[in-house]
């Protein structure tokens, strides 16, 4: 049952929308998506999403898991591009962003195989940059991405788009590519590779400039450990240091949906 929001800002520019607690931000963000999939199918006869990894998606896949096994929604006509994935890492290794897919969305719907696509952690590394173009160019010949489902790290990350250097202008640029991962994000890793030492150091991330250019970006954040994150988004200075804040360059079809515990830190915006 969907649950609206209790409150209602407006932050750089987008929406952000505050809920009572995850599962009821978690079901706004389902809900969006089926409507972006039912209008794009609409339009032009299918739909084009791109997907986020970690725990913070898990509930938004189970709710869209749900609506298709009653019926409500199909995935026919819906192709999908996932926003990263650790490099070297084989796809059916359980710690990879395949197997995340697999496990909490793919086997459950109705999603062919050949459109859920996945940054490949196997390719040979003098190759990343052509892959990484070629994903990039797969998605701009699929019309494009109706909606790009976002989590924030603690650090601001979006995707493993990590905090840098660069000045905005220069980094809202980036296209997909081979990244090193910034220290915080594999220290938040460790509980899923058992081990600072194990946390594979390096991923592929979809660029900024692909993530801004979809027709909507959806940001989930949940939880007290995301709300220091969230408050340098909303209210801090556009900054590479914090990548996230770098969505006020599409703030008109950006839209946050967080729950009490992340929106702690803007409660008086």
């Amino acid at each position: 049952m969907k649950t609206p929001p209790s409150r209602t800002l407006f932050l750089s520019g987008m929406d952000v929308k505050v809920y009572p607690d995850p599962e009821a931000a978690s079901i706004a963000a389902a809900l969006l998506i089926e409507q972006i999939v039912v209008d794009a199918r609409a339009k032009r006869g299918k739909a084009v999403l791109g997907l986020a990894t970690g725990s913070t998606p898990k509930r938004v896949y189970a709710h869209l898991v749900e609506r298709h096994r009653t019926g409500a929604l199909s995935f026919r006509d819906v192709s999908t591009y996932n926003l990263d994935e650790y490099y070297p890492i084989a796809a059916n290794d359980p710690r990879s962003y395949h197997s995340y897919m697999y496990e909490h969305f793919f086997r459950h719907v109705d999603l062919a195989s050949n459109r859920a696509h996945v940054l490949d952690g196997t390719i040979t590394e003098s190759l990343t940059e052509a892959h990484a173009a070629l994903f990039e160019r797969s998605i701009e010949a699929d019309g494009g991405l109706d909606a790009q489902l976002l989590g924030i790290g603690r650090n601001g990350h979006i995707g493993f788009n990590e905090p840098c250097d660069l000045t905005p202008e220069r980094a809202i640029t980036l296209g997909t590519r081979l990244v090193e991962l910034h220290p915080t994000t594999r220290a938040d890793a460790v509980a899923e590779f058992g081990g600072m030492d194990r946390v594979i150091p390096r991923a592929l991330t979809l660029g900024i400039a692909t993530i801004l250019a979809a027709r909507s970006i959806i940001m989930l954040a949940t939880g007290a450990h995301k709300a220091e994150a969230v408050a340098a988004a909303l209210l801090g200075p556009v900054t590479a240091q914090v990548p996230a804040s770098l969505l006020t360059y599409a703030a008109p079809r950006t839209t946050w949906l967080v729950d009490h515990a992340a929106a702690r830190a803007i409660a008086q915006a």
